[in-house]
């Protein structure tokens, strides 16, 4: 079975040396500044699947799935003060336990409720709701027509709540993180990360922006969109609120809000979502992007989602100046498809810079005004702008400020709510158990990324064929059209004698990995061999022949951007992490549709963290490998410690981590090391629910792995 260095670097080999695989992955990652068409669907049941696709993605994404339980509001009003027509009062809540959400609530006065709720959050202007235009900025929007009234255009986010509670609504304006009384979090933190704070890389109290929270989905665009949700939760508290006739309207980032919680939350009745939704540019802060976002979509889509309900957009001379032609005419297309072409109005004035300025007020009021049925004057009055002490809903002696140990101790509560929402799944009976499975599979379908390939979606290139002395290594490239892999693999089939048991070996080294430092088969897999199973092996990507300087990666592809946040990369392009767990399944899917088809097909990963995405595979499809063994040593996702790291993989740790996925494998033929009886527990009680306990190997055998694949191997054989 021997086979010198030199003759197995040449049978191995698959393209000439310093030739990497011809892979779509390998292009440079895509970044908020790419280009975001949206494709409208042919028909209306199209458009409900990838409707409903997209949304789930949304939640994942945002660490809203499962969506978090509702803790009390706690609603408080600390001030109010009241015009001939409208009223301003200064609220708080709290959108979880000791997180306040601040703003301003705007009532009707000599009007008959119930009124419209409408949600007001704000953009990256500066100080939020207590913006105040500089002399500059005054005159440019006075002179360019886009004000005419001096007030409105000092703070037109203002303005805005003033005129829609003459209308007869309910408004309801928010602070996002880090912006006047909403200090908890601060603003360099939650708008302007840009530094890996080691200190806040911790396993057990960790920050945001970290690999921990990262793997945790948790992120202040989650968070901010939550606390959307929550404000939503007030306004349909409020006796004079008409819950049915809910709307939300935000500029710039504030429309990043909007076009989002409106997306995902069901109460929504109309939105307008301003200056933001175009095929370019997605969202620059922070608060704007997470991890696996807009991976394989973009804003227009998420525009999309509230079709076919009513909508109003704006677009102006900023990276929504093409909107009018690109995007929005597929975004009416899709409103038509649902019979709604009407219902969605683009106020395209791209003769002003980037705004939410009195012309595309007016066309908000207008949609408001008609979709509500107010039959209101649309036509702004003069009102008295309010400034900091009369907005705030804090005193010196009690306004609180940002802290370390407050954002640990959120993210350690957030982390808590998360797991009592899913370990008593995870751990309970059958049902709680299926209600875990079907969760979890849908989570992993927007964490991987992987859409089974059709049989002719694959294609082995053979590029060797070398008969050695007991067995045949055939080498070549594995296409997968799918996603548009090419993945350097081998096979070494047994000489004469395969018994039809198939064995996809796992390394960090690749398919170089079946060898040892001498060029020799190693053991366990000359053994294997040697008894008739097949062993297949793979470069996935950025392994073997994917390195042209033979060094296994460290870091990870990121996108030109300075600031050191995982989401500008990994919320438009899959993980590493996550590509590879599609390479390890578009090898399954090969083996399983060969034209030898095989009697089984097994995964052996003896490293912990290839083990580690082995038991993603399996748990997201169920079916790929017929029996396994993983070493996993207690590798957990949440403990990767670098947001570059190609184990990273944003959600691994939210649904129970490896355990958990490990769960999902029964009733699998199984074998597990590494693990201790806690960590056991999840997978045991699987197996067990279904009567399938003989199926999951004692882990504290001595029998080595591969002796314990052939003696299952031949007791299956000898039934």
């Amino acid at each position: 079975m021997a086979v010198s260095l030199a003759h197995a670097q040449d049978a191995t080999r698959v393209l000439p040396a310093g030739q990497t695989p011809d892979d779509a992955r390998l292009a440079p990652p895509k970044d908020l500044n790419g280009y975001f068409p949206f494709t409208p669907p042919a028909s209306v049941a199209e458009w409900n699947v990838r409707a409903e696709a997209v949304r789930t993605q949304l939640k994942v994404a945002l660490g809203l799935w499962p969506m978090p339980p509702k803790t009390p509001l706690n609603y408080e009003v600390v001030g109010r003060r009241e015009f001939e027509d409208y009223a301003v009062s200064n609220v708080r809540f709290e959108s979880v336990p000791g997180l306040f959400v601040t703003g301003n609530l705007y009532e009707p006065i000599g009007k008959e409720a119930p009124f419209p709720g409408v949600l007001c959050p704000h953009g990256h202007w500066a100080n939020g709701r207590y913006y105040v235009a500089d002399e500059k900025a005054l005159k440019e929007q006075l002179e360019s027509g886009g004000e005419t009234d001096v007030v409105a255009a000092e703070n037109p986010i203002q303005a805005r709540s003033v005129h829609l509670a003459r209308m007869g609504c309910v408004v309801l304006q928010v602070d996002m993180l880090g912006y006047a009384d909403s200090q908890q979090l601060s603003f360099d933190l939650v708008h302007k990360f840009a530094k890996q704070r080691p200190a806040m890389n911790t396993i057990e109290r960790w920050g945001f922006f970290s690999p921990q929270a990262e793997s945790h989905l948790q992120s202040v665009m989650g968070l901010q969109i939550w606390n959307c949700i929550r404000s939503l939760d007030v306004l349909e508290s409020l006796s004079s609120v008409d819950k049915t006739r809910l709307g939300v309207t935000g500029a710039s980032g504030g429309a990043t809000q909007t076009m989002l919680v409106s997306a995902i939350d069901p109460r929504v009745a109309a939105c307008f979502p301003a200056v933001m939704v175009s095929t370019a540019m997605q969202g620059g802060c922070t608060c704007e992007n997470c991890s696996l976002l807009r991976v394989g979509t973009g804003n227009v889509e998420f525009a999309a989602l509230f079709a076919p309900k009513p909508q109003g957009l704006t677009s102006a001379d900023d990276w929504t100046v093409e909107f009018e032609t690109k995007g929005f005419p597929d975004l009416k297309k899709l409103y038509g498809l649902l019979d709604a072409e009407q219902r969605v109005q683009l106020t395209a004035r791209t003769e002003f810079g980037h705004n939410y300025n009195a012309i595309a007020r007016k066309a908000m009021y207008e949609l408001f005004n008609k979709e509500f049925g107010l039959n209101a004057s649309i036509e702004e009055k003069p009102f008295q702008r309010l400034g900091i002490e009369e907005l705030s809903v804090w005193t010196d002696e009690n306004r609180p400020s940002y802290k370390p140990e407050f954002e640990r101790d959120l993210l350690q509560a957030l982390t808590k709510q998360s797991d009592q929402q899913i370990q008593p799944l995870l751990v309970g009976n059958s049902d709680s158990f299926g209600k875990y499975r079907q969760m979890v599979d849908q989570a992993l379908e927007v964490i991987v990324g992987w859409e089974e390939p059709a049989v002719d979606q694959l294609d082995f290139d053979v590029k060797n064929k070398q008969q050695q002395e007991d067995f045949l290594l055939i080498a070549g490239l594995l296409h997968n059209d799918q996603n548009k892999s090419q993945l350097p693999a081998l096979f070494l089939y047994p000489s004469g004698n395969w018994n039809g048991h198939t064995v996809l070996w796992l390394s960090n080294d690749g398919k170089s990995g079946v060898f040892d430092e001498g060029g020799r088969l190693k053991s366990e897999v000359a053994k294997l061999v040697s008894s008739g199973i097949s062993v297949a092996a793979v470069d996935m990507i950025y392994q073997g022949e994917f390195r042209p300087d033979g060094q296994p990666l460290k870091q990870t592809p990121s996108v030109e951007n300075e600031r050191e946040a995982a989401a500008y990369t990994l919320g438009y392009n899959h993980s590493v992490a996550a590509q590879r767990i599609q390479d390890i399944l578009s090898m399954a899917a090969f083996m399983r549709n060969h034209d030898r088809k095989p009697k089984s097909i097994g995964l052996v990963a003896l490293d912990p963290n290839m083990a580690a995405l082995g038991s993603v595979a399996i748990a997201l499809q169920a079916d790929a490998f017929d029996f396994g063994v993983l070493k996993t040593n207690g590798f957990r996702f949440g403990h990767v410690d670098s947001i570059r790291s190609p184990d990273l993989l944003p959600g691994g740790a939210k649904y129970g981590d490896v355990p958990g996925f490990l769960a999902m494998a029964s009733p699998m033929l199984l074998r597990v090391l590494g693990e201790d009886e806690e960590s056991e527990k999840p997978v045991r009680l699987a197996y067990q629910r279904e009567g399938k306990q003989a199926m999951l190997t004692d882990m504290d055998s001595d029998v080595s792995p591969v002796d314990w694949i052939m003696n299952q191997l031949s007791a299956v054989a000898t039934q």
